[in-house]
C-alpha cells in the first residue's frame, strides 16, 4: 500500500464529488431559473390571452363557463412547462464524472485491499514487518554513537591544548 497513491485517490475522489455536485446544482438553478422566467412570461401571456378570450367567450357562453374553460387550459398550459423544465440533465459531463468516480472508489479499494494483506501479513510473520525498520535504525544509533564518541574524544584533546604551559 502507497499512502501517495492513497491520498491521490482521495482527492480524485473529492474532485469529482465537487464536479457531480457543481453540474448538479448548475442543472437546478437553471431549471429553477427556467421555471421562473417561464412563469413569468406566461403570467403576463395568459392575462392578456384570457382577458381576450374572456371576452369573446362570455359572448357565447355564460362569464362563469368562460372562466372554468380557461382555468383548466391555465393548468395544462402550467403542467406541460413542468415537465419540459424537469427533464434530466445532458448526460455525457455527469457520465463521466461517475465514471471517475467509480475509478477512484475502485482504486481507494484496492488500497486498502493491499493494506488489509500487509496487516494481516504482519500478524502471521512479526519479525517481517519489523526487520525493515530495525535496520535503518540500528544505523542511525551506531552512526550517532560514533560521532558522540568522536566529539567527546576531541574535546578533551582542545581542552589540553589550550591551557597555559
Amino acid at each position: 500500500m502507497n499512502s501517495e497513491n492513497v491520498v491521490k485517490h482521495l482527492r480524485v475522489l473529492w474532485r469529482t464529488d465537487r464536479i457531480i455536485a457543481e453540474i448538479r446544482m448548475r442543472h437546478l438553478l437553471m431549471g429553477l431559473g427556467l421555471r421562473a422566467f417561464a412563469a413569468l412570461i406566461a403570467a403576463f401571456g395568459l392575462l392578456m390571452l384570457e382577458l381576450s378570450a374572456y371576452f369573446a367567450l362570455v359572448q357565447i357562453w355564460s362569464a362563469i363557463a368562460a372562466a372554468a374553460i380557461l382555468g383548466a387550459l391555465n393548468f395544462v398550459i402550467a403542467a406541460v412547462l413542468f415537465i419540459v423544465a424537469g427533464r434530466a440533465p445532458s448526460g455525457r459531463d455527469i457520465e463521466l464524472a461517475n465514471e471517475i468516480h467509480g475509478a477512484s472508489i475502485e482504486a481507494l479499494q484496492l488500497e486498502a485491499r493491499a493494506l488489509q494483506a500487509q496487516v494481516s501479513g504482519a500478524v502471521h510473520h512479526p519479525l517481517s514487518t519489523i526487520v525493515p525498520v530495525l535496520v535503518p535504525l540500528i544505523a542511525i544509533i551506531v552512526k550517532s554513537l560514533r560521532t558522540s564518541a568522536r566529539t567527546s574524544a576531541r574535546a578533551p584533546a582542545a581542552a589540553n591544548s589550550e591551557a597555559p604551559s
